[in-house]
């Protein structure tokens, strides 16, 4: 019996509480897997003597496999077990972890973090489903914010772990903390429904053909080649035959055809792509105008993910009190703001800039929390791993779009910028850039309200009467 059907059932309510905070000490391990190795990328590429495109794949290759994986576990979850799932991607995400500790060679690194990923892929596909599958609408936006906080966690303490542990060990030691994750596995089995899905079979040819158009999407992007972004369009048009045709599409086709899941979906990339700038750009800004190093830079983004992390659950009942469209007006407004105040003041102290990025790290969890409470709705039951698979998805794929983006932008520079009194010329291309991020926002607040705001109620009015 899950919440969804039975939310009265006080077994399940307590099996929820449970799993939602073990899902946030599963993120935060997760998170920092992922990012803890971006700092020690120059380490590896000294100690191996790789170039810099070769020892990227360490972060490239966890990054496509964990994007394509999340939608697949989403996909399985709604077929098998969940502890079934999340054992076997635990087990294996701790494998890998124990072969890169005990690598000797470049080759064994880069196959233990596909390892890692192949297992660590499970992890978002559980934490979007087991707010939805154990805890109904009223109380989704609290679950949510507890889950945003340890990925939150994960991403502020990610970093300073891995500075400090680098400065008394070998780098290889990083494989280690991830071995933690192995003790939440009894934990998950104890509290997990033994529910099985819906069961039946799998469209694996209309999986393969989303794997490989996202596979390659990510390929054109990371190495700026038009040739993968071709075979690309290609995977991608048969991966919609295929919806058309299949008895029963790896996506469903009523899900396919739900105009507001859609526009969620395309909301939350937009939005998210612009996000990303916050943990792209300002580590650019503050490098190149504050002239900070590495270490430094990430002390003044700290902060923001700490505060973001201990408003999580409270942002989460808010969105359960007053409504996932105060949490998202509310989100557009700190992030507005930030990214106004961010153009103004570039070229200001690193402890301004630090200040201003506080604003934007809570409204990005501001946002994350609405836009996920919201799309969750829109979800049938026996759809809800695939469905909000596809939201993590597309926060990837928006993700790594929007960095190539920003740093061509970056690369192309700027000659004269939108405020008369700025005189640093470096300062130029981030102070503009910033404001179009800012009225970039203003734009979708729009759209959001056209979607789900009128939208939803013109829906509502149409449902009456036709009732």
């Amino acid at each position: 019996m899950t919440m969804e059907n039975h939310p009265q059932v006080p077994e399940a309510s307590r099996n929820g509480d449970v799993l939602i905070r073990l899902l946030a000490f599963t993120l935060i391990l997760s998170s920092m897997s992922a990012t803890m190795f971006n700092i020690v990328l120059p380490e590896i590429r000294a100690d191996y003597g790789l170039s810099v495109a070769q020892v990227s794949w360490v972060s490239t290759a966890y990054l496509l496999i964990y994007a394509i994986g999340s939608v697949l576990y989403g996909k399985l979850l709604d077929r098998y077990r969940a502890k079934s799932l999340i054992t076997f991607g635990l087990l294996l995400f701790a494998a890998g972890s124990l072969l890169g500790l005990v690598a000797t060679s470049y080759a064994f690194v880069l196959a233990a973090r596909i390892v890692q990923s192949i297992g660590a892929s499970v992890i978002p596909a559980l934490a979007m489903l087991i707010p939805v599958r154990y805890f109904p609408p009223e109380r989704r936006g609290r679950a949510l914010g507890i889950s945003a906080t340890g990925l939150a966690l994960g991403n502020a303490i990610g970093p300073i772990v891995s500075s400090l542990l680098v400065s008394l060990v070998h780098w290889r030691w990083l494989f280690a903390i991830p071995l933690l994750i192995v003790a939440a596995i009894p934990f998950y089995r104890k509290y997990l429904s033994g529910e099985k899905g819906s069961g039946g079979s799998i469209d694996w040819l209309g999986a393969a053909l989303l794997a490989g158009t996202v596979a390659t999407l990510l390929l054109a992007i990371t190495q700026w080649n038009l040739a993968y972004a071709g075979v690309s369009l290609l995977f991608l048009i048969g991966f919609l035959v295929r919806i058309r045709k299949a008895a029963e599409p790896f996506v469903s086709r009523a899900l396919m055809g739900d105009r507001f899941y859609l526009m969620g979906l395309m909301i939350a990339a937009i939005v998210m792509s612009i996000g990303y700038a916050l943990t792209f750009v300002t580590p650019q800004l503050l490098a190149d105008i504050n002239r900070l190093e590495p270490g430094l830079i990430g002390f003044v983004m700290v902060p923001g993910a700490c505060v973001s992390a201990y408003l999580g659950r409270k942002i989460g009942k808010l969105a359960d009190r007053k409504g996932n469209s105060f949490v998202y007006h509310s989100a557009s407004a700190l992030l507005f703001s930030c990214f106004l105040l961010l153009s103004f003041f570039v070229g200001s102290p690193a402890v301004v800039i630090g200040f201003i990025f506080i604003l934007g790290n809570v409204g990005q969890m501001f946002m994350q929390i609405a836009l996920s409470n919201t799309i969750s709705t829109s979800i049938p039951k026996n759809q809800a791993g695939v469905g909000m698979g596809l939201m993590t998805l597309c926060n990837f794929l928006s993700g790594a779009i929007a960095t190539g983006i920003y740093g061509r932008v970056m690369d192309l520079g700027a000659d004269t910028p939108w405020i008369p009194w700025q005189s640093n010329e470096t300062a130029f291309v981030f102070s503009n850039l910033y404001l179009v991020l800012a009225i970039a926002h203003a734009g979708i607040l729009v759209f959001y309200r056209s979607v789900f705001v009128r939208g939803k109620k013109k829906a509502n009015s149409a449902t009456t009467i036709q009732a």
